[in-house]
């Protein structure tokens, strides 16, 4: 246990220093130069990202003079680069794609521009017009907005109507997680191999932990109060554990410990799975041309029990390094991407799938999206509105999130004890003792916030 504590103990430093450990495995700089009208962007490689790189030559360039050239990586990679990058403040990149679990912390550590002032002058951009709580998970503890939403999520409950239909169930406007074990239970081998429900079983504080915090926060529970006491093991905790472990162990998918968001979505497209708690960007995904359950998913709200809303929230963004000597170029990249005119350059040269929804109001209103996304478009823009970064609970928190813990040891705090939560999943240790061993990595974390306050 010593070598889990000490490497929580560390991942604050880790965090900070990133860029000294590991900048010269990068080689050379961004691609493409560098001039007066030109800027570097870092950012992931998921679709819409790669629809925006070929979109920007032919539309922004073409509409401004200014050349983007773009360093586009995998998810855990660009995380490390866009950390060592901005942590050091080397002005190498001047906008990197971050999402609202690292904006709050960069703001803080004054890593990160501030947009108000920018967004102040730019009428265009209307400001308004992004979904509340998007912006609520960008603004700084000064108030001041840091970053802005390229596209956005938060989680919902997907069943099969015509399977629900078939073992005469009705799925409630407003499911409770007891209401959804039930049917579950109902479903369960309604066809030949089909299971129940899937839930994330994979370790890590991106798989398992996303889901499962979230049920934790509805069941009461946190993983410290608002005065940095650890509550890992608390009762709250261990009955909403408990309950997504017996849950998916019961009627859940084949293979659960190892199963993410990836294998469930895959379950689901098979038909393997009755039911599916998870992001509302899988939508999309189901209701594609080629999709096998295209017409037959049904989308509740996320399940609750003390909470009137459980779902999560998330948003992969656009955020300028504070280093950056172009932030006015900069801004007008952020200005063009997460616009609304981009919005509908995408529905017309790449397809109104492809749009990155989860952002605006306004593209809940497009008749365009609409039509393709009918079946979601609706569910998943209440459940963004319904999410509240900084109340997702029955208890006042010492920092914003609602399926992670907006500080920096979360990641590797959060990823251990997945491992053994993962581990009872999979019938190899009880709840109990994965959370006792839980209990001892967050009290670890906790201690040094209380002593730093204390200070």
């Amino acid at each position: 246990m010593l070598s889990r504590r000490k490497r929580i103990g560390a991942v604050g430093v880790a965090f900070l220093v990133s860029a000294v450990s590991g900048c010269a495995g990068w080689g050379g700089g961004a691609g493409g130069g560098d001039s007066a009208d030109s800027i570097n962007v870092l950012m992931v490689n998921n679709p819409q990202m790669v629809d925006l790189q070929k979109l920007t030559a032919d539309n922004f360039t073409k509409q401004t003079g200014i050349k983007v050239n773009f360093t586009v990586l995998p998810e855990n990679d660009v995380r490390d680069k866009i950390s060592q990058e901005f942590s050091s403040q080397a002005g190498q990149y001047d906008v990197a794609s971050v999402s609202n679990f690292e904006i709050p912390i960069y703001a803080k550590s004054k890593w990160i521009a501030p947009l108000s002032d920018y967004i102040a002058k730019d009428a265009s951009f209307d400001q308004d017009d992004i979904l509340k709580p998007m912006t609520q998970s960008m603004t700084g503890e000064d108030g001041k907005i840091y970053g802005e939403p390229f596209y956005g999520e938060s989680s919902f409950l997907m069943y099969r109507k015509d399977i629900l239909a078939a073992k005469g169930v009705t799925m409630p406007a407003k499911p409770t997680w007891q209401q959804v074990a039930d049917i579950a239970a109902k479903v369960d081998n309604a066809k030949p191999g089909m299971r129940g429900i899937c839930l994330r079983g994979q370790p890590g504080w991106g798989q398992l932990f996303a889901p499962l915090t979230t049920v934790v926060n509805t069941f009461g529970g946190t993983w410290f109060t608002q005065d940095w006491q650890a509550q890992v093991d608390s009762p709250a905790f261990t009955e909403a554990t408990k309950f997504y472990v017996d849950l998916v162990r019961a009627h859940g998918e084949a293979g659960a410990p190892q199963a993410g968001f990836t294998e469930c979505l895959n379950n689901t497209i098979q038909s393997n799975v009755a039911m599916w708690y998870d992001a509302t960007s899988a939508a999309g995904s189901l209701e594609a041309p080629n999709s096998p359950v295209k017409g037959k998913m049904g989308y509740a709200p996320a399940p609750v029990v003390k909470t009137d809303s459980s779902g999560w929230l998330y948003a992969w963004a656009w955020g300028i390094q504070e280093a950056s000597k172009k932030k006015d170029n900069a801004w007008k990249f952020i200005s063009w991407a997460s616009g609304k005119d981009y919005e509908q350059l995408v529905g017309e040269k790449v397809g109104w799938s492809n749009v990155p929804a989860g952002k605006r109001a306004s593209t809940y209103e497009n008749a365009d999206y609409v039509k393709e996304a009918a079946a979601f478009a609706e569910p998943t823009k209440q459940a963004i509105e319904n999410a509240d970064p900084n109340n997702p609970g029955t208890q006042p928190r010492p920092a914003p999130g609602i399926q992670f813990v907006d500080i920096p040891e979360f990641p590797d705090l959060g990823t251990q004890v997945s491992q053994d939560v993962s581990s009872a999943i999979a019938g190899r240790m009880s709840v109990d003792k994965a959370l006792n061993r839980g209990q001892e990595l967050a009290d670890d974390v906790a201690e040094r916030y209380r002593s730093r306050a204390a200070k």
